[in-house]
């Protein structure tokens, strides 16, 4: 077996240790430990669909976890305002759907004069039982919310990506910004701080292999997300070997050059732009099915740094090596929230732990500007290279001698 096969099968144990860890795990602490490697699964989406824009393509949004946010609050706002019924309220904004009314129930904040008096709840309260009353499926709200994503990318990618490098940045930083203090701002429909609650991924709970999970069990939860990082990575994986991933290393290389041979430079940075903020935003609408909450403390620039680190001390030229540097990011963070004494002194790691996190960070930009895991993975790749070049030479001139 060669070097070259090591990552993979590494690749291979970390898919089964993942995908077996929920039967295998039975610990007192087991609710906890799958909670921090959902978060951790989480964020590998974000942290490699990032690198892919980064890293690939060379363009430094700071904007993810705005678009990350769109697909949360798409699901969130329309399970939450949308209802569908037999009959009509008579209350409501409301239209006939082969049969069906769909119900759009009235914004009203958060004040405790308004708390109960929407539309559609004094319906069910005049109804009281009588009409069944279903809402947005789950399933439904999460693809829409990645479509937003896709949306708002492509058009702020056709808006912005003429620009570079700190101007991109600036802008992308400028966006996210601008979309927290505006969800901040419109208590009547986003509720501002307080949130939007939203129902779990599965709410009436789901029977996997003959056992019912309710709606609190973390293995369902999971699973989804474990296969939507896989499938993230599936796509990043394809789209890095195939001629699209070709033209965006070129664009990062050389953008004029690439445009010199006929390579649509702004086409390719829309649709990596777009690809990117499609699978934040749908990491962002099943997190927030997870949580059963969206606030806009999410998207703070802490949480896009962060992100932003994990890939960068995992390898930011390397989405593999960034979903990983994730997953070990936020194990470390979680194992550093643990204080310990010395003599009398002790230390609060609920604050210095973001301190080790920072030095950690410039160590890696220091000493290995290509992150922590992304250059033993190119070790094993290409360390067969330099061995089978130098025998192809020596058979070459050792063919030039007998000849000779």
């Amino acid at each position: 077996m060669g070097k070259q096969h090591v990552p993979t099968l590494f690749g291979t144990f970390l898919l089964l240790f993942f995908a077996a860890f929920p039967f295998l795990y039975s610990a007192g602490d087991y609710d906890y430990v799958m909670h921090v490697i959902i978060i951790a699964f989480y964020y590998a989406i974000l942290a490699s669909s990032w690198s892919l824009l980064a890293g690939y393509a060379g363009q430094f949004s700071f904007g993810h976890m705005g678009f990350m946010g769109i697909g949360a609050y798409t699901t969130a706002l329309l399970l939450h305002y949308i209802h569908f019924a037999p009959e009509p309220t008579n209350l409501c904004s409301e239209f006939n759907i082969g049969g069906t009314w769909m119900i759009f129930d009235n914004p009203v904040g958060v004040t405790s004069t308004s708390l109960g008096q929407s539309c559609f709840t004094q319906a069910l309260e005049i109804w009281n039982g009588s009409v069944p009353v279903t809402g947005v499926p789950v399933w439904i709200g999460i693809i829409l919310g990645t479509i937003m994503g896709g949306i708002a990318g492509l058009l702020i990618g056709l808006l912005v990506l003429r620009l570079r490098a700190a101007y991109l940045a600036l802008f992308t930083l400028g966006f996210a910004e601008i979309l927290k203090a505006t969800i901040s701002a419109e208590i009547e429909f986003t509720r501002g701080q307080a949130g939007l609650e939203t129902p779990a991924l599965f709410e009436n709970g789901i029977t996997l292999f003959g056992h019912f999970y309710s709606r609190t069990d973390k293995l369902p939860p999971y699973f989804v997300f474990f296969f939507l990082l896989l499938l993230c990575l599936g796509v990043l994986w394809w789209l890095t070997r195939s001629k699209f991933g070709l033209f965006v290393r070129a664009l990062r290389e050389d953008q004029e050059a690439a445009a010199a041979l006929g390579v649509n430079t702004t086409r390719y940075k829309v649709l990596v732009f777009m690809v990117t903020t499609m699978m934040a935003a749908a990491a962002g609408a099943v997190q927030a099915h997870y949580v059963g909450i969206v606030t806009p403390n999410a998207l703070f620039l802490l949480q896009m740094s962060l992100v932003v680190a994990m890939a960068v001390i995992g390898g930011v030229e390397n989405f593999f090596a960034a979903a990983v540097g994730a997953i070990l990011i936020q194990f470390v963070l979680e194992m550093l929230r643990n204080s310990f004494t010395i003599g009398p002194v002790t230390i609060d790691m609920t604050i210095w732990r973001l301190v080790i996190f920072g030095i950690i960070l410039m160590l890696t930009l220091r000493f290995t500007r290509n992150g922590l895991i992304a250059p033993i993975i190119e070790y094993f790749q290409r360390g067969h290279v330099a061995a089978e070049t130098v025998a192809k030479r020596t058979a070459a001139t050792a063919e030039t001698g007998v000849q000779g």
